[in-house]
């Protein structure tokens, strides 16, 4: 049995617990992990976050709990009849696909993409194992590493320095159906925005480091993250990643290394332990005396939640972000060029990869 065939089996098993509730005159209802920060400890095997043993129950008994029951009856349903002909869709179609099922169309793209991780969390299946897929992500890799994918032609070869434009490969959906043929990168580095990758690239930072460069594009989508997970442990490459300085890149940080909280369920399949930070630090707005902007209040909110999540329970983290607050200053990796186009590349970069050990001098 595959594991689509598997992953219909377990949607089919939460709908027979579901109907035989009904049947034995029992309010249907299910339990399932709590999403929360509060709910997420740190597994020693795997050495990744992911949810401890607080649950919540979704229950018929109300108004809520019955209404999303019966849109995940609905969104089986249409997952069981899209695996069958083999098709697939993206979670924005779904969204659309339920203005046809009456009471139990969603109001919101989100209240359809949470009940889809619901599935995942119930299942211990991943959304592209029921066939869905994101909207088209656009994240990409340019370095020293030749790829194998199958296409709906056949399989082919792509190197990401040779056989690629300035845009990069641009990386799948389902990156397990990738092969790595070789490589002769010494790191990978995870870059948050285009300008900064463009800036790498058009400085050659590739090549003259023996660099994979991934763009992140923001807050990194699953693909991504596994891509760079794989990269670490089947090629051995360690990865660092390179955000601004401010409460929300650190986040971007954190779903790389330790797994974001809403995908906990997913860490050991997603998360890259030993993923170093490399980003704009407050204490780099001091020593490099960058060009900074004054905190928001929303800013100030989430650096002080980031000093409550369990996963930057560290002192470099708590020491980072007490300095952010003292200084009301957050600053971006473009403030760099305050000392010209080459600096990110021929100073600051290499400096930074020396001090963590990736760049041996």
């Amino acid at each position: 049995m595959d594991l689509e065939q598997k992953a219909l089996r377990a949607l089919l098993d939460i709908a027979e617990s579901i109907y035989n509730q009904l049947r034995d005159g029992v309010v249907p209802e299910i339990e399932i992990s709590s999403r929360t920060k509060y709910n997420i400890e740190f597994d020693e095997q795997s050495e990744v976050w992911v949810y401890g043993d607080r649950t919540s129950t979704r229950s018929a008994k109300t108004l809520k709990g019955a209404y999303m029951l019966l849109r995940m009856a609905y969104v089986m349903g249409f997952l069981r009849d899209q695996l069958k002909v083999n098709r697939s869709s993206t979670l924005r179609e779904l969204y659309y696909i339920s203005e046809n099922w009456g009471l139990a169309k969603f109001d919101e793209q989100s209240d359809s993409d949470r009940l889809i991780e619901d599935l995942e969390i119930l299942t211990a299946f991943q959304r592209e194992h029921f066939h869905i897929r994101p909207e088209e992500d656009g994240a990409t890799v340019v370095g020293p590493i030749k790829i194998r994918e199958e296409t709906r032609r056949g399989v082919r070869e792509i190197h990401c320095q040779d056989d690629v434009g300035e845009g990069g490969y641009q990386i799948p959906v389902n990156v397990d159906r990738l092969e790595f043929v070789e490589h002769d990168a010494k790191f990978v580095i995870a870059i948050e925005t285009g300008g900064m990758r463009d800036r790498l690239i058009e400085n050659g930072f590739d090549e003259n480091f023996d660099a994979i460069i991934v763009h992140l594009k923001g807050q990194p989508a699953r693909s991504t993250r596994r891509l760079l997970k794989r990269m670490n442990t089947e090629l051995g490459l360690p990865v660092v990643v390179f955000t601004d300085g401010d409460p929300w890149s650190y986040r971007i940080y954190a779903s790389v290394a330790y797994g974001s909280i809403k995908s906990a369920h997913l860490s050991e399949y997603l998360a890259t332990p030993s993923a170093m930070f490399i980003g704009i630090r407050p204490s780099d707005i001091v020593k490099y005396k960058l060009p900074a902007d004054k905190l928001s209040e929303q800013d100030i909110r989430a650096l002080n939640a980031i000093l409550t999540d369990p996963r930057f329970d560290t002192d470099f983290w708590k020491g980072e972000v007490k300095l952010q607050l003292e200084l009301g200053k957050k600053s971006e990796q473009q403030a760099l060029a305050k000392y010209g186009l080459d600096y990110v590349t021929d100073v600051y970069l290499p400096e930074k990869l020396s001090e963590l050990g990736v760049l041996r001098t």
